[in-house]
C-alpha cells in the first residue's frame, strides 16, 4: 500500500505546479465549490495511477489543484464509498496521498439525513464529533508507521479552532448553522424508521454514508479536520413526506451549496 501511495503522490507532482496545503472533499451535489477554485488544473480519477473511480451520480471524479481563499489547495469533485465495493484502504486513499503531497488540513462535506428533529431541511451543520457504524475501520490491518501511531486517540477529531471560526464566519453573513455529532454507515440503502430512532438513541444528529473512514484516517496522520453536513431531509420517524431519493438530496445540497462555499472559502483564508 505505501508503494502505490508514493507511486500515485510522485505522478500527481509532475502534473501541478505547487503544493497544496488543504485537501477538501466533496459530497453529492456538492461539487459546485470545485468551481470557485483559481488557476485550476484538474486531474481525472481515471488517469491516476492506483486511484479508484467514482461510480455515484453526482459525483464527477477529478481531483482539482489550485489557489481559494487565497491559498494552495486541492479538491476531490467526488469521493469513493464503502458501498460502492471498494475496500476501506481504498476509501481513504487519495487521504493519504494528499499527506504526501503536502496537505496539512482537511475539510469535509456531505449530505446527510437529519436525525436532530430542530434541524429543518436544508440546514448546514458543523459536525462536532462522529460515531463509527461501519463494519470495517480503515485503519484495520498492519498500520504504516510513517504516517502515525499503531492506536490513534480519537477524542478529538474535529478542530476546535476551525469550529469556532466557521461560527464566526457564519454569523458575520448571516447563514444560520447547526453543530451535531454525525453517525457514518455502510448504505446503499437509506436507513429504516427504526435505524433512524436508533441512531438518535446513540446521540446522533445526522447520517450518512461517508466521512468517518476520510476523518479517522486524516486525524490518524495528524492533519487538522473540519467537516460540515448539508441535511436533505427531515427526521425520517416523524417526517409525512414520504421517501427519500438519492436526486432530492442532490437537489436539496446543490442548493444549499453556495452558504456552505462562503464558510469554506472565508475559513481556509483563515487557516
Amino acid at each position: 500500500m505505501l508503494t502505490k501511495i508514493k507511486e500515485t503522490a510522485a505522478f500527481i507532482r509532475t502534473k501541478i505546479k505547487t503544493e497544496p496545503e488543504t485537501g477538501i472533499i466533496l459530497g453529492s451535489g456538492l461539487g459546485g465549490l470545485g468551481n470557485k477554485i483559481e488557476n485550476a488544473t484538474a486531474i481525472s480519477y481515471k488517469d491516476i495511477p492506483n486511484f479508484p473511480v467514482s461510480t455515484v451520480e453526482g459525483h464527477s471524479g477529478k481531483l482539482i489543484f489550485g489557489t481559494l481563499g487565497g491559498k494552495n489547495v486541492v479538491a476531490m469533485q467526488g469521493r469513493f464509498h464503502y458501498y460502492e465495493g471498494y475496500g476501506m484502504k481504498d476509501v481513504t486513499f487519495p487521504v493519504r496521498v494528499m499527506k504526501l503531497l503536502g496537505v496539512k488540513n482537511l475539510i469535509v462535506s456531505n449530505a446527510a439525513g437529519g436525525l436532530n428533529p430542530a434541524f429543518q431541511t436544508g440546514a448546514l451543520m458543523i459536525i462536532t464529533d462522529h460515531i463509527n457504524f461501519f463494519p470495517e475501520n480503515p485503519l484495520r490491518g498492519k498500520n504504516l508507521d510513517d504516517f502515525g501511531p499503531r492506536f490513534p486517540d480519537m477524542s478529538k477529531p474535529y478542530c476546535a479552532e476551525f469550529i469556532e471560526k466557521a461560527e464566526k464566519i457564519a454569523k458575520d453573513n448571516n447563514i444560520a448553522i447547526e453543530k451535531g455529532v454525525y453517525i457514518g454507515s455502510t448504505g446503499p440503502t437509506l436507513e429504516t424508521k427504526s435505524e433512524y430512532k436508533l441512531f438518535r438513541l446513540f446521540g446522533a444528529d445526522a447520517t450518512g454514508m461517508s466521512t468517518v473512514p476520510e476523518v479517522i484516517v486524516a486525524h490518524h496522520q495528524g492533519m487538522k479536520v473540519f467537516g460540515m453536513s448539508v441535511i436533505t431531509n427531515g427526521s425520517a420517524p416523524i417526517d409525512p413526506l414520504g421517501e427519500t431519493t438519492h436526486e432530492e438530496v442532490q437537489n436539496v445540497a446543490g442548493s444549499v451549496e453556495p452558504k456552505m462555499t462562503k464558510i469554506i472559502t472565508e475559513l481556509i483564508k483563515q487557516m
